[in-house]
């Protein structure tokens, strides 16, 4: 892989991304990055072997631009690229809410930039990412960004109109199910179990319910009859969290984050 990438604004998410660029075979010669804070140059160039610039250096030698810095610090982030990225680079935003127009308006006419959203999972390789194409960019840009987030998870394409429901569902989606999972941790020891045991009995039934989902073909309705016999444990406890109104929650909740998404485009803080 011949290209350079830079990952501008280096957090644990750009982190993840460069550590799993590099198990995938990205030569770490071939990796830029940058970072608000020198000491935190140094310790990704000790940790990964890849090469800290400033931004104007990313821009001028990267092939790739991968922006993962703070919806509200993209702005101040593209004033200071602007000048120093020509019209050949590949701009990829991993800001929440942005709109790839947000991005084509400021920079040379005719740069392609790619949206992507990706989750926290990232840490982890099993990431989802959501892409997205403006409206100068390729196929060939779109199957880049894939190869490159396609190192830390799944992707999936999308058009950008959708990128504010994706980033409710699916880039937010693994705080609900922490929240989940705190809640039935409290819940059990509520019922008598010391913590470690909840969460540990949480968490497996967690990740085989996952896996079930992932690989079974079954429709989540079929799986959660399965579990669910006449007048047994399991249907009242559904009872409940129909009675509470668990699923309308859950409903609002994804489209409050979903306009919260449409805010952050629009430019309120």
């Amino acid at each position: 892989m011949t290209q350079k990438v830079a990952v501008l604004g280096t957090g644990k998410i750009g982190e993840a991304l460069l550590s799993g660029m590099i198990r995938a075979g990205w030569d770490p010669a071939d990796l830029l990055v940058t970072a608000r804070r020198p000491e935190r140059a140094k310790e990704l160039q000790e940790r990964h072997g890849v090469t800290p610039v400033t931004n104007a250096e990313a821009a001028k030698s990267a092939d790739t631009l991968i922006l993962t810095v703070k919806p509200q610090d993209m702005g101040t982030l593209l004033d200071e690229l602007v000048p120093h990225v020509p019209t050949d680079r590949l701009v990829i935003s991993g800001a929440a809410g942005i709109p790839t127009s947000f991005f084509e308006e400021r920079l040379t006419q005719g740069t392609p930039v790619v949206r992507v959203m990706t989750n926290t999972p990232a840490l982890v390789d099993e990431a989802m990412s959501v892409i997205s194409a403006g409206s100068h960019a390729t196929a060939e840009h779109l199957a880049h960004a894939e190869e490159i987030f396609g190192a830390v998870g799944k992707t999936l394409r999308v058009p950008e109109s959708q990128q504010d429901a994706c980033t409710a569902l699916s880039g937010s989606g693994p705080a609900y199910f922490f929240y989940l999972v705190e809640a039935m941790t409290d819940a059990g020891i509520l019922l008598g179990l010391p913590r470690d045991k909840a969460h540990d009995l949480i968490v497996q039934s967690a990740i085989g319910a996952a896996v079930m989902l992932r690989d079974s073909g079954e429709h989540p309705v079929k799986l959660r009859e399965n579990v669910t016999s006449p007048a047994g444990t399991t249907i009242n406890a559904i009872r409940e969290l129909e009675n509470h109104g668990v699923r309308a929650a859950l409903i609002a909740a994804l489209e409050a984050a979903r306009d919260r998404s449409r805010e952050l485009a629009s430019g309120n803080s």
